[in-house]
C-alpha cells in the first residue's frame, strides 16, 4: 500500500442465504430442508437457495428444472418482497446504532465505516461481532462480515468464514491476503475476462501485482489501471450512504411462453403498474425507457427510447412500452418481460465525495482492527 492510502476500518455486512433463511425462519417446517425461493420445477429461475440446497450445487440464477435436477427433494417457495424488505430495514437499524454511515448494496448486504462510529469502539472487528450477535439475537438470523481499510477488501474478506463468520483483514496483511487471492476472486473478471488473464499467466493476485502499469492498460483497456490500483490495496471509494439510484425496473417470469403481442400488453400494463408504484414511492421520474424481453431459448433483448421530458405516469410509459414492443418482429414465444426506468432526475442529489488528502489518516498508526 502506498502510504497516503487512506485508513479506514469498513465493515461489509452480508447476510446468509437472506431470502431462503426469512422463509426457514417464517415456516419453522421448512429449517433444515433444501429451499428454493423462486422459479419451479417447471420453469423461472431461483432467486436464492438455501445453504441446505447449495450442497446439491443448486444457486441463484439457475432454472428451476435444472435445480431440480440437481436436488429432487428441493422445495419451492414463492418470493415475499415486501416480508424481505422489512426485515432488511430492521437490520439496517441495527446498523445506524453504531454509525450513519451505510451504504446498503441491496436488501442483504451493506458496507458500515467504523472508523469512527457511536459507541466509540476503536475495535471493527468486535463491532462486527456485536452487530452480528445483535442481528442473532432479535432476528433469528445469521449474517457473515469482512472487515478491512477499503470496500474492495472488506466484501472479498465477507466470504471467507460464510456461512455464520467474519475475516478481519488488517492494514498490515492486506498485500499477503490480496496477493494469495484467487483472480476469480477480484471484482471485474468474470468469464472472459478470467481467460484472457489466465492467456497472459495472470492466475493470482501475486500474478497480477507484477505486471507492470503500461502492461495491463496495454492488454485490459480502462480496467487496468483499476486491477493495478486494486492489487496493491489503493481504493479511494467512500461508504456513501446517500447512493443515487439510476434506474427502477419490474419484470414478470411466465408460467407458460407467450407467443400473442395482445397476451403481452396485458402482463406489461401489470408491470408498468408496478413500475409507476416504484418511482412515486422513490419520488422520481425519467427520461429513458428500456423494454426487456426474454425468449423461450433464454436469448435476451432489449429496445430503450429517450424522451425529451421526465415520466413517471403507468399511462405514459406503456405509450412508449407500445411503441418498443411493435419496434421489431419477435423472435421466438417469450418467457419474461420487463420494463425499466433509467435517465432518472435525482442525479443533482448525490454527496460530493471527498478528496483522498481531505480523508487521509497516517498508515504508521497503529489502528486496533
Amino acid at each position: 500500500m502506498e502510504d497516503d492510502l487512506p485508513i479506514r476500518k469498513i465493515i461489509h455486512v452480508d447476510m446468509d442465504a437472506f431470502y431462503a433463511s426469512v422463509e426457514q425462519l417464517d415456516h419453522p417446517e421448512l429449517r433444515g430442508k433444501p429451499l428454493a425461493v423462486g422459479g419451479s420445477e417447471k420453469r423461472g429461475v431461483v432467486s436464492a437457495a438455501s445453504y441446505e440446497a447449495r450442497k446439491f450445487g443448486v444457486r441463484s440464477a439457475m432454472s428451476g428444472v435444472i435445480a431440480k435436477e440437481r436436488c429432487p427433494e428441493l422445495i419451492f417457495v414463492r418470493p415475499r418482497f415486501e416480508r424481505y424488505a422489512e426485515i432488511s430495514k430492521q437490520i439496517r437499524a441495527i446498523f445506524y446504532e453504531y454509525t450513519n454511515l451505510v451504504e446498503p448494496l441491496s436488501l442483504d448486504e451493506a458496507y458500515l465505516d467504523v472508523t469512527e462510529n457511536k459507541k466509540g469502539n476503536p475495535s471493527a472487528t468486535l463491532i462486527a461481532k456485536e452487530i452480528r450477535a445483535a442481528i442473532k439475537d432479535r432476528l433469528g438470523l445469521n449474517a457473515s462480515a469482512g472487515i478491512s481499510i477499503n470496500k474492495f477488501v472488506a466484501k472479498v474478506a465477507s466470504d471467507v468464514n460464510k456461512p455464520n463468520g467474519q475475516k478481519t483483514v488488517p492494514p498490515e496483511e492486506v498485500l499477503p491476503f490480496l496477493e494469495a487471492l484467487d483472480i476469480k476472486k477480484f471484482y471485474g473478471v468474470g468469464k472472459v475476462m478470467k481467460e484472457k488473464m489466465y492467456r497472459h499467466g495472470i492466475f493470482t493476485g501475486k500474478d497480477l501485482k507484477e505486471k507492470e502499469l503500461e502492461f495491463l492498460e496495454a492488454h485490459f483497456g480502462k480496467s487496468g489501471a483499476y486491477f493495478y490500483q486494486i492489487v496493491r490495496g489503493i481504493q479511494h471509494s467512500e461508504v456513501q450512504p446517500e447512493r443515487t439510484r439510476k434506474s427502477l425496473a419490474a419484470e414478470r417470469t411466465f408460467n407458460e411462453n407467450i407467443t400473442s403481442e395482445i397476451f403481452m400488453l396485458e402482463r406489461l400494463e401489470q408491470i408498468a403498474e408496478e413500475v409507476e408504484r416504484r418511482l412515486k414511492k422513490s419520488k422520481v421520474a425519467g427520461k429513458t425507457i428500456t423494454l426487456k424481453i426474454k425468449y423461450s431459448d433464454f436469448t435476451l433483448q432489449t429496445r430503450s427510447k429517450t424522451l425529451p421530458l421526465y415520466i413517471s405516469s403507468k399511462s405514459l410509459i406503456m405509450e412508449n412500452v407500445k411503441d418498443l414492443l411493435y419496434q421489431s418482429e419477435l423472435k421466438n414465444s417469450v418467457r419474461l418481460l420487463g420494463i425499466s426506468i433509467s435517465n432518472l432526475n435525482n442525479e443533482g442529489s448525490k454527496k460530493q465525495e471527498s478528496t483522498p488528502q481531505e480523508q487521509s489518516i497516517d498508515v504508521q498508526l497503529k489502528l486496533d482492527f
